[in-house]
């Protein structure tokens, strides 16, 4: 099944295509380096919404069409007042899209600015491309940058990383996002696609409580919100699920565990 807000063959907010368990959202304003526009925003926000309605969903992809992935927030939005509706509009926006039970991956066509270095680093993976690069200008905007994401680049990267990106706003290749942690994955342009249905795999052949549960602790527990009484309860969840059962009697089996998320 596939839905999208726009055709293909033109440009406007994300796309949203669902098939089977994979849900693919595309950014897709290439003309312009798929900068974010306040109507993108919402729209991610109304597919992440979707997404998390529909339990046959294993796993969501974030990409984008053209040769650049994002060069972050439009700033004639900011110039013009239209930020102000709404001032935390793109950090609702990211926070959703961590929040979201399913996993995800962002899969990088080419290079990263701005505030989508913050969405793609709420994802749970991400699939970098040999040649692209990583800049975060905001010192050199002026703008200082939101708490959630300044606590997410901490907590996933480490403080001196964060520093790097956000105070020297120095140009990041991809070797070097590799060596840091922010990407899970580099491959060639040809390998990327492999790459990314490999990680895909994976995620689609977990147990749906368990993948999502455990998601849930271990970013609480980096974030430093961690609750024991919440984790146990995840854990006394999936004990009592029928995934459970089928996942042991798969293994005994030495079959694939056909899990229902139940």
């Amino acid at each position: 099944m596939e839905d999208s807000a726009t055709p293909l063959t033109g440009e406007g907010p994300p796309l949203l295509a669902i098939d089977g368990s994979r849900a693919t959202l595309s950014l897709n304003r290439p003309t312009h380096l798929n900068r974010l526009h306040r109507e993108d925003l919402l729209a991610l926000q109304e597919h992440f919404e979707r997404i998390a309605a529909q339990r046959h969903i294993r796993v969501l992809v974030l990409t984008a069409r053209g040769r650049v992935f994002c060069s972050g927030y439009h700033l004639g939005d900011l110039s013009d007042g239209s930020a102000t509706r709404d001032p935390r509009l793109f950090e609702h926006t990211v926070d959703a899209l961590e929040q979201l039970e399913v996993p995800t991956i962002c899969a990088f066509n080419g290079s990263v600015y701005g505030g989508a270095t913050d969405l793609a680093l709420a994802c749970d993976f991400r699939v970098g491309i040999e040649g692209m690069e990583l800049r975060m200008p905001a010192a050199r905007l002026g703008l200082h940058y939101y708490p959630g994401g300044l606590a997410r680049f901490v907590s996933r990267l480490g403080l001196g990383a964060a520093k790097r990106l956000f105070l020297l706003g120095e140009t990041v290749s991809a070797g070097e996002l590799l060596a840091m942690g922010y990407l899970d994955r580099l491959a060639a342009p040809e390998a990327v696609e492999q790459a990314l249905d490999d990680l895909v795999r994976c995620l689609a052949a977990g147990a749906p409580l368990a993948i999502g549960g455990m998601k849930r602790s271990l970013d609480e527990i980096a974030g430093g919100t961690a609750d024991t009484l919440a984790m146990r309860a995840r854990e006394e969840r999936c004990a009592a699920s029928a995934d459970l059962r089928e996942g042991i009697a798969a293994w005994r089996e030495r079959r694939p565990a056909r899990f229902s998320g139940a």
